[in-house]
């Protein structure tokens, strides 16, 4: 890699670990499922006039969503609400063991002692965060981003299933456009005040709404999906290790969050555990966002 792809890169991790801290703050002003249900509307906005439409692969492709726009955004969006930013960053990294789980399980992939060592570690990680009590961890909401993580990791098979058909504009694109009833609908049965909302956007909200639209999901998938199609999965899967060092020193620096010796501790057991999973090469790994 050149030194412009490597800057490349790193510019994607940043986003997509500041992203967190960017959603905490939107989240100031709006409810969870309703920010997701704006922010894919712009998305699908954005994208939908500049690609064809799948006909072979749009029932894949509504599963997808299902999975991700009723699944995962409500849970990883709700979890970021209760806890860290650098928290949420961190145990949003359990989509790497589950990946491999997953593709053991549905593609025959073969475990291996060192990546099971991997995922046990990964795992105790998180455990340590969410497990001592320190006034700021919601178990509950922890719980809600491993949920996420999960589905997540279960949409990385969904989109193994498709091939490689779908470019990243228009997975994207009609993601977005099947996930925003999904989410709206959601948002109707679950939060209130949502006309309120919109009506009384700030300044922040909009910059924040732009930030979660047009950085972190068209800019950086614009980034980093020629990377991934140029370049081999073990030079380019191990820069997403420094998406929860952005996220953690976001959240510090940002928000204020303390740096306390659990989320050190924790951190390093989870990327560590994660790292021993990237370097084995499983089949299947994740590449791409998770908020």
């Amino acid at each position: 890699m050149k030194p412009i792809h490597i800057l490349q890169a790193i510019i994607v991790t940043a986003i997509w670990g500041f992203n967190f801290v960017v959603a905490k703050v939107a989240m100031t002003h709006f409810t969870p499922l309703l920010l997701m249900a704006i922010r894919f509307t712009l998305v699908a906005a954005m994208l939908l006039p500049f690609v064809k439409v799948p006909w072979g692969n749009l029932r894949p492709l509504f599963f997808y969503s299902l999975v991700l726009g009723g699944i995962h955004f409500p849970l990883i969006f709700n979890g970021v609400r209760g806890v860290d930013a650098s928290t949420a960053s961190i145990a949003i990294q359990l989509q790497v063991p589950f990946a491999s789980l997953l593709a053991m399980i549905f593609f025959k992939d073969k475990l291996g002692w060192r990546r099971a060592v991997g995922m046990a570690v990964a795992f105790a990680g998180v455990a340590v965060i969410a497990g001592v009590p320190d006034g700021r961890t919601s178990l509950p909401h922890v719980l809600m981003v491993i949920g996420a993580a999960l589905a997540f990791a279960f949409s990385s098979i969904q989109l193994k299933w498709m091939g490689g058909d779908v470019d990243w504009k228009t997975l994207n694109a009609y993601m977005a456009l099947f996930a925003v009833p999904q989410l709206a609908i959601l948002s109707l049965i679950f939060e209130d005040n949502q006309v309120q909302q919109i009506l009384t956007i700030d300044w922040l909200s909009v910059a924040c709404l732009a930030f979660l639209a047009g950085a972190a999901t068209i800019l950086a998938y614009a980034f980093w999906y020629p990377l991934v199609q140029r370049f081999d999965v073990n030079q380019t899967i191990p820069f997403l290790m420094l998406v929860p060092i952005f996220g953690v020193g976001g959240g510090v620096l940002v928000l204020g969050e303390p740096l306390t010796w659990k989320l050190i501790v924790g951190g390093l057991l989870t990327l560590g555990g994660v790292g021993v999973i990237i370097v084995r090469r499983p089949r299947l790994v994740v590449g791409r966002s998770t908020t």
